[in-house]
């Protein structure tokens, strides 16, 4: 059924193949979860750190689900009269209507517009540098957040009375809009500017899992002592940067957001854009925390094809019973690993409904694929313990641990953090 449907949404545009996502998620739901199951887990305290098979993590979708941008009575009141800064990029929508689009035509006064990594339109390669410039349909200056420019100055705050932040993040600790929203806090705490976040459903915000981030690993891939999956949304994590005092010389902003209409941690959220131009669909961004460490090895996650993050594989693979070739692709993958040469490997599309049901990263891929290399001094690159937040897990892999050892060394790491992380959540799914 799974394999169908799969091979169906390969044809179609992101939007069509959201929909078909979600009819092949909802059949899998319903053979997993009875009425009467659901009733009952929505009743129970928030998630767990691990959730079994028996008790499935997933009890509603999405029909009932506002974004905060949505809930326009609750924010446009605070923008009136004043001078307003937009951090957004192609994910900050109202419906089918840009964010931006839909301040500046209720008379909300829009003063600049920063971007993250990817830009304003989303068409930018991950770490490919973004040049600030002006935006064709509105005339708004643009202010890149990336590369050599990731924190506003006093300067791109001048003439501001509030900072509206609206994007859409994926709940992975590597993924970068964290990064953004944390140094767009700092900078507006020491320029004395309040930040108002709109907050958005987190679509892997189902369960926690992975290495906690170490002292002495942080980047901009991963700044903070959270795991991998932190499970958490936007505002959420807003909220605990500022209450853990994470910000540089432990200055705190001047935090406000508004919440999501209908949304627990319990539900899936099919995202209705694509987030980034190597996440184009559900498939990938349900296997992204688990596929995203294989960017610190010689292994493809896809950048180059149709299914970047659903597929893996390096040349010389002999397990592997899927090819692919990595292409240049604008907007996607300019330069891509193994460019134009032939990959064999796995194609895991067909996984990503099963995680639905048993959550969690996935090891054995990685483990696998280390094993098979040849050459094992050359199978990690440097940027792999920044991904990881540790080096621990390289040295895990390295000794022959198996997952579920590897997995038993997360556990007090995740626990302590759960305590943490259970201050700061605005969705319970006993609500």
């Amino acid at each position: 059924m799974f394999t169908l449907n799969f091979a169906v949404v390969q044809t179609f545009n992101f939007r069509q193949r959201m929909r078909l996502s979600r009819l092949s998620l909802l059949v899998a739901s319903l053979m997993f979860v009875s009425c009467s199951q659901q009733r009952r887990l929505q009743k129970q305290q928030p998630d767990a750190v691990h959730i079994s098979k028996e008790r499935p993590a997933v009890v509603a979708f999405e029909q009932d689900i506002r974004p905060a941008a949505e809930r326009t009575r609750h924010y446009f009141s605070k923008l009136e009269n004043k001078r307003v800064g937009v951090v957004a990029n192609q994910t900050s929508l109202i419906g089918q209507t840009h964010l931006v689009d839909s301040l500046i035509s209720s008379g909300i006064n829009i003063v600049r517009v920063f971007t993250p990594e990817h830009g304003f339109r989303g068409q930018a390669e991950a770490g490919e540098h973004v040049d600030s410039n002006i935006d064709e349909k509105t005339g708004l200056p643009l202010i890149s957040l990336y590369g050599d420019h990731r924190k506003p100055v006093a300067e791109d705050l001048e003439g501001i009375d509030l900072i509206l932040f609206d994007l859409q993040d994926v709940g992975a600790r590597f993924y970068t809009y964290i990064s953004t929203l944390t140094l767009v806090m700092e900078a507006c705490a020491e320029n004395r500017v309040p930040l108002l976040v709109l907050d958005r459903p987190n679509p892997n915000g189902f369960f926690i899992d992975g290495p906690v981030l170490e002292q002495g690993f942080s980047s901009f891939v991963g700044m903070h002592p959270v795991p991998v999956v932190h499970g958490m949304t936007m505002a959420e994590y807003a909220r605990m940067v500022n209450g853990e005092q994470w910000l540089k010389d432990s200055v705190r902003c001047d935090l406000d957001w508004v919440g999501n209409s209908g949304y627990t941690h319990r539900k899936l959220y099919p995202l209705p854009v694509r987030p980034s131009p190597n996440l184009p669909d559900m498939e990938s961004v349900y296997l992204y925390p688990s596929l995203c460490f294989f960017e610190g090895t010689i292994v493809s996650v896809g950048r180059g094809t149709d299914f970047p993050f659903s597929i893996i594989g390096f040349p010389g693979y002999t397990a592997g019973d899927f090819t692919f070739t990595p292409g240049s692709r604008p907007g996607a993958s300019l330069n891509p690993l193994y460019k134009d040469i032939e990959c064999r490997g796995l194609n895991l599309r067909a996984e990503a409904a099963l995680l639905q049901q048993n959550p969690g990263i996935r090891l054995k891929w990685l483990i696998e694929m280390y094993h098979s290399y040849p050459d094992k001094d050359r199978f990690f690159t440097s940027f792999f313990s920044k991904l990881a937040g540790t080096d621990q897990l390289r040295r895990q892999i390295e000794a022959g641990l198996s997952e579920d050892e590897i997995r038993a060394s997360w556990q007090q790491g995740l626990s302590d953090f759960q305590k943490i992380r259970h201050q700061y959540l605005l969705y319970h799914d006993f609500k």
